[in-house]
């Protein structure tokens, strides 16, 4: 599993699922959705934006 240090400015579809230890079509299931925002590079190359990944994975409630 990847810590938030080890994750880079930009990670690409696959590298963002091992963060959240989920398979590559939920991440493209949640950018579909809105949840977190991904930019096209090239035709096939989809970069997902670490502060939308970070704030994804926030603690919520009582948690600090």
């Amino acid at each position: 599993m990847i810590t938030p240090a080890q994750l880079p400015p930009n990670p690409d579809i696959k590298k963002t699922a091992e963060y959240f230890d989920v398979d590559v079509k939920t991440i493209r299931r949640w950018i579909s959705q809105g949840r977190l925002t991904a930019y096209r590079v090239g035709p096939r190359l989809i970069r997902v934006d670490r502060a939308s990944i970070l704030k994804l994975a926030s603690p919520i409630g009582g948690a600090a």
